[in-house]
């Protein structure tokens, strides 16, 4: 028995010498050192030997059950090593090489132009107010002069959920509700949000849209005011050569109302496709507020005046980034937008 010991003793050295792998060394472990190996054996065995001979026998199985577990941590320390070496060598990174460009996500087109144009609002004193997107009637319409049965509530049929419950069709109602809450004191705010109308979704037109409109309410607030305003609004959106025109409009809520347009930034006003030869462009409607309803809304009519806008930036981003359709904000294709997508380095 002693002469086997020595055998396997031999054996497993030698083997372990011979492994070239962390894997390696674990079978050549299992194999001898293992519960089903022959060292093992021998030890479960021990019963078997005369009395006398057990405790030498034993000492000599655990003698080489030592040495060749010593030998086993030996190599597995040097293979260990070696392929932390290996590793290192074969990913080696040179880092004199340039980096690798970086795509990162952006603001949408949309989300742009509506933080350009709070930008340059909140910059002129302005300041931002928001409100429902589920409305009530009155704020919607009644608030801004335009009662039940009015004949302009066409223009802007909407989304109702009961009957004096709808999805707004404009941001003009939380002007409504902002003249409500300040009672009568001086007000000049935009009003940002999404508006839902039932319109048929093509080009030009959709079923959702964003909106901003602007509220100035004081003391001799007057029509060159709004005018002076959106005069700076176009020359910051569209260059400092652009000019404007207000043409004579129709809107329940501001009396007198006023389209404006601003010259063609492609042809500068000769005429050409994008502005149909006319060298303008419509851009909004504005107005001075309409006295029912500053009076609606506790305001002296008398004493004080203001004025409104009203724009869409959906038409703002399609004519600053020559886009021809106005679905292409709204249905995500990657196509679209990766043309307003930065790449940094």
């Amino acid at each position: 028995m002693e002469a086997q010991l020595q055998e396997l003793k031999t054996e497993a050295l030698e083997k372990i010498s011979a492994s070239t792998n962390v894997k390696e060394l674990n079978d050549v472990r299992v194999a001898y050192l293992g519960k089903k190996g022959p060292i093992t054996d021998l030890l479960k065995g021990m019963g078997k030997l005369p009395a006398e001979e057990r405790p030498k026998m034993g000492a000599l199985v655990n003698v080489i059950r030592e040495e060749v577990t010593a030998s086993l941590e030996e190599r597995m320390a040097i293979l260990e090593e070696q392929a932390i070496n290996e590793k290192l060598q074969s990913e080696t990174i040179d880092i004199t090489l340039p980096g690798r460009p970086v795509k990162t996500g952006n603001s949408h087109p949309l989300t742009r132009v509506v933080e350009e144009i709070e930008d340059l609002f909140v910059s002129m004193s302005y300041e931002i107010a928001e409100g429902p997107e589920v409305e009530k009637d009155y704020y919607n319409f009644e608030a801004l002069n335009l009662p039940k049965g009015h004949p302009a509530r066409d223009m802007q049929d909407t989304f109702y959920i009961t009957d004096e419950i709808l999805l707004r069709t404009h941001t003009s109602p939380v002007q409504a509700r902002t003249m409500e809450i300040k009672k009568g004191e001086p007000i000049k705010i935009i009003c940002p949000g999404k508006v839902y109308r039932r319109d048929s979704d093509d080009a030009t037109h959709s079923h959702q849209f964003t909106q901003i409109e602007g509220l100035v309410i004081g003391e001799d607030i007057r029509m060159s005011d709004l005018k002076g305003t959106l005069q700076v609004f176009a020359k910051k959106m569209f260059g400092d050569d652009r000019e404007i025109r207000l043409r004579p409009s129709f809107f329940p809520f501001t009396e007198p109302s006023v389209e404006m347009d601003i010259s063609c930034f492609k042809c500068g006003g000769s005429g050409c496709n994008v502005c149909k030869k006319t060298g303008w462009l419509e851009i909004l409607g504005a107005g001075m507020v309409h006295p029912n309803v500053l009076e609606m809304a506790g305001y002296d009519s008398k004493r004080l005046t203001g004025f409104a806008f009203g724009m869409g930036p959906e038409r703002i981003a399609m004519l600053k980034y020559g886009v021809e359709d106005i679905r292409h904000f709204y249905t995500n294709d990657v196509r679209f937008l990766s043309q307003f997508q930065r790449t940094e380095v």
